[in-house]
């Protein structure tokens, strides 16, 4: 019988059991509306509120600086268009890279036919940007600076806090997408000095659904959805108590479980070397910028998505890249900014792994895969003229 290995915690994460647990009462006895005067709604209110202030005190930011949203993409969407629509008067000039998520490359396409001018900074072969570069790329007309703090496929970590200050030196608002980093790594809005923050439940073990998102005391922001007085009248809508209390506690979970992601880049360290025995193989991004339990690698003379395939079969759940843009058979847009040929960013295979992971999954993963790719080149006629 096969192992079960899941191997894909950038693409999401189970609801742990001590947030399950959290959530629990809001889907029984205490359902009340928070905007609700009686009793139950109260509760609910009070629910949400220590949901607000454990999540600030988390993140190093106050409670009125935390609005809650329904998944990263919002978050996103919401921080870049919200300070592009409130700005618009000072200038319409984005900076931002070719590597973000396409969360945040569409809302900049989206901003591009309202008249917004984009830079998109490139990245090197490992995935870095330096500050200089956002430096010559600032302008007067500049407003926004959005970045990544981790990158989602190859896991390379950017420089947030001295491309921040970059940025207002300028005074010019900086936001960071941190969906990638938190759990991962220590995220302090207070100790980085971004302006927006943009984080999702379901990649710290909270519910799909669940989002936040950061916004500075003084940012100057649209609102997102008009209705109802709910976060400050800036987003208009009911609470999700539930959703909102796991991911509280997810996020407490999170931050108690950093020390362990050193056991985490170990194991992945492991893998690498382990993979990287495999003849025509390429680890893809900065190991030493790196988050923990990421790894990327590149595998000549195969498609990914018959890896993924094969692996399933194996029992083991892995990606070729964003879990957002699978459907997709364009390569990776992030492979090819680190400068892979088209036919190597289509072979490319990521493994994220967490706390759950053991070293006896990282065995099997070494034991299942190079057979695998073996199989694979064996059906390529590219393989046999190369090997």
């Amino acid at each position: 019988m096969n192992r079960f290995v899941y191997a894909d915690h950038a693409a999401t994460t189970n609801v742990a059991p001590e947030v399950l647990e959290e959530m629990l009462p809001c889907f029984g006895a205490e359902y009340g509306n928070p905007s609700s005067l009686y009793g139950i709604g109260q509760n609910a209110s009070r629910m949400v509120a220590d949901a607000r202030a454990r999540i600030a005190k988390v993140l190093g930011a106050k409670p009125t600086e935390i609005f809650f949203t329904s998944c990263g993409s919002e978050s996103d969407n919401w921080a870049i268009k919200g300070v592009a629509h409130a700005n618009a008067s000072r200038g319409k000039h984005i900076i931002t890279t070719v590597y973000e998520h396409h969360a945040v490359l569409h809302t900049m396409d989206a901003l591009k036919k309202e008249g917004f001018e984009i830079t998109y900074l490139k990245v090197n072969e490992e995935g870095l940007i330096s500050p200089e570069q956002l430096e010559a790329a600032i302008r007067p007309d500049t407003i926004l600076v959005a970045m990544m703090y981790a990158n989602n496929e190859i896991g390379t970590i950017l420089p947030i806090k001295e491309m921040a200050a970059v940025a207002h030196a300028h005074k010019v608002y900086f936001f960071t997408d941190a969906v990638q980093a938190i759990g991962n790594i220590p995220v302090d809005v207070s100790e980085l000095g971004v302006d927006l923050l943009a984080l999702s439940g379901h990649k710290i073990h909270a519910p799909k659904g669940i989002g936040v998102l950061y916004v500075r005391t003084g940012t100057r922001i649209a609102n997102l959805i008009d209705g109802g007085g709910q976060e400050r009248s800036r987003r208009g809508g009911t609470e999700n108590v539930a959703y909102i209390r796991g991911l509280a506690k997810a996020l407490e979970l999170a931050v108690e479980g950093l020390p362990d992601m050193k056991r985490v880049a170990a194991m992945r360290d492991r893998l690498a070397e382990g993979i990287a025995k495999i003849p025509y193989t390429r680890i893809n991004g900065s190991m030493e910028h790196r988050l923990p339990g990421n790894l990327n690698v590149a595998f000549e003379f195969i498609e990914g998505e018959s890896l993924i395939l094969l692996l399933d079969m194996a029992g083991i759940c892995a990606s070729t890249g964003s879990a957002c843009s699978t459907a997709s058979l364009e390569p990776s847009h992030v492979l090819l900014s680190i400068g892979l040929p088209h036919e190597k960013a289509h072979g490319s295979l990521r493994l994220t792994l967490s706390h759950g992971n053991t070293e006896e999954d990282v065995d099997y993963i070494l034991e299942k895969l190079p057979p695998i790719v073996e199989r694979l080149r064996e059906m390529s006629p590219l393989y046999e003229t190369n090997s």
